[in-house]
């Protein structure tokens, strides 16, 4: 979103910025903006468009940032798979390795299924990210796991 004034100028206005907005303030919803990004992700009718998607993603920004595990999950996600930049997918891709070092099992499985794919194939380290959401309960894990090739 392109801003009304130029970056020099100030304006003075009377509602404050959204970043400061009372609902972030409060100690009650710290959280208040990732919840809202997951709802939006979640949704059936809404998930699945570009915008949503990027509004999603900056509401993620600041809490994956912040080290929140499921914001890294979700954010990497979004960003390896509706990111056209190459700059982003590697963004994404260091989320998904940071929230699947911390246990997260649904991006364990994707860092899993991202090292069976083409640029980052390899193949020991996708067993390996598959056998830690195999063990966390994750029956797709399990399943790619038993179309690997042995391990040599």
């Amino acid at each position: 979103m392109r801003a009304l004034v130029p970056p020099n100028h100030s304006v003075t206005m009377r509602t404050r910025p959204l970043a400061s907005s009372s609902l972030e303030s409060t100690s009650s919803s710290p959280r208040l903006p990732m919840r809202m990004a997951l709802w939006l992700l979640d949704s059936q009718r809404l998930g699945q468009t570009k915008s949503v998607k990027r509004i999603a993603g900056r509401m993620l920004k600041q809490p994956a940032l912040e080290g929140v595990v499921e914001a890294q999950s979700r954010l990497g996600r979004l960003l390896c798979h509706d990111c056209d930049s190459q700059r982003d997918r590697r963004i994404g891709f260091e989320l998904l390795r940071q929230a699947a070092r911390a246990g997260d099992r649904q991006a364990q499985l994707e860092l899993g299924q991202l090292y069976c794919q083409g640029q980052h194939r390899e193949l020991s380290k996708a067993r390996h990210w598959l056998e830690q959401a195999a063990a966390q309960g994750s029956t797709e894990a399990s399943r790619i796991l038993l179309l690997l090739p042995a391990k040599r």
